[in-house]
């Protein structure tokens, strides 16, 4: 069951601005107050390696404004920016927030934000549970990797190479044994040194595949196989 109790910080330069909002996030039923902070300076420090799910984000502030704060995050949580003026909303949207609010903000128009916020916390969690996933030991890690972002796999003696929409992973193990611990149905092994997710092919032909606009070679005994996979539906 997904938890639809966001975690929320304020961030505003105005003190009566930030009374206003933690009252209204402690009376909400779905947000409890996990910090309020007078700067984006201060803001940073104070969420640095921590996470939350929503950020009450005021955009006129001294030294970095609100913009400047969200072009800092790697990873954003939920933003719902506040101004006293209007013309901020457009570039706002460009960032993606969850809403924009204008000052006075009232009860009404703030429930309409949140639940905004609820719903698309419920949804992203939903789609995170669907997705299957792996744990690899990688530079002495283990990493979480969705199987959906596995592009195709590739063999180079004791080690295997993943390559993921988020990048490479070196993993030490050998193609069959890896192979095993992944579906039969989406992972085809088309070479002695590679193995697709299928349901990444853009295109192919009798000599090979392309993924993303990369040829990746296939030998003729898996050309079969891999034909009836693609043609399964």
């Amino acid at each position: 069951m997904v938890n639809k109790i966001l975690r929320t910080v304020v961030v505003d330069d105005s003190e009566l601005q930030l009374k206003v909002l933690s009252k209204l996030i402690e009376k909400h039923p779905s947000l409890i107050l996990d910090g309020v902070y007078g700067s984006g300076m201060a803001a940073q420090k104070g969420l640095k390696d921590r996470e939350v799910d929503l950020i009450f984000l005021d955009v006129e502030m001294p030294i970095i404004n609100g913009f400047d704060f969200l072009d800092s995050f790697e990873n954003r949580p939920q933003i719902i920016l506040i101004s006293g003026k209007s013309e901020y909303a457009l570039k706002a949207f460009d960032y993606d927030v969850t809403d924009y609010l204008q000052k006075p903000i009232g009860q009404p128009r703030f429930n309409v934000a949140v639940q905004r916020a609820v719903n698309n916390h419920v949804q992203l969690s939903d789609e995170a549970q669907e997705q299957e996933y792996i744990f690899v030991n990688s530079n002495l890690q283990k990493k979480k990797v969705y199987l959906d972002d596995i592009k195709w796999i590739e063999a180079l003696g004791d080690y295997i190479k993943l390559i993921t929409e988020n990048g490479m992973l070196m993993v030490l193990s050998t193609m069959k044994s890896f192979l095993k611990k992944l579906p039969e149905e989406q992972f085809i092994r088309i070479h002695k040194s590679y193995a697709v997710n299928v349901g990444r092919i853009d295109k192919f032909n009798s000599t090979g595949v392309e993924i993303g606009g990369v040829q990746i070679p296939m030998s003729r005994l898996h050309k079969d196989q891999l034909e009836k996979a693609l043609l399964h539906d």
